[in-house]
């Protein structure tokens, strides 16, 4: 009987508590790592046409039209949002581009 109620907390766990760790952890990634490739450089020395650069996170509301963007300086500034488009990478695109960072 014991071995009954064991098998149900395990598909408990398995149907319920792994999946919303699961969405946690990805909403946590989508929401930390960011890449986007630069498609207009209009008074911005630091980007360079057709790059990816990583994204950072907005650190304030003051911050909407515009993307937190680690740039050719190696340093993080604010460029319109319209300079980039916002790429969805798999995991492991991911994960190489911030190797080669």
């Amino acid at each position: 009987m014991d071995e009954t109620i064991e098998y149900e907390k395990s598909i408990w766990l398995h149907h319920l508590y792994i999946p919303a760790i699961m969405s946690i952890q990805m909403e946590q990634t989508e929401a930390t790592i960011r890449f986007a490739v630069c498609v207009r450089n209009t008074d911005a020395e630091d980007l360079e046409l057709r790059k990816v650069y990583q994204i950072l996170p907005q650190s304030s509301s003051n911050e909407d039209g515009y993307l937190r963007v680690i740039d050719e300086s190696g340093e993080d500034y604010l460029y319109p949002a319209s300079y980039f488009i916002v790429l969805d990478l798999p995991q492991a695109a991911e994960q190489a581009l911030l190797q080669a960072a």
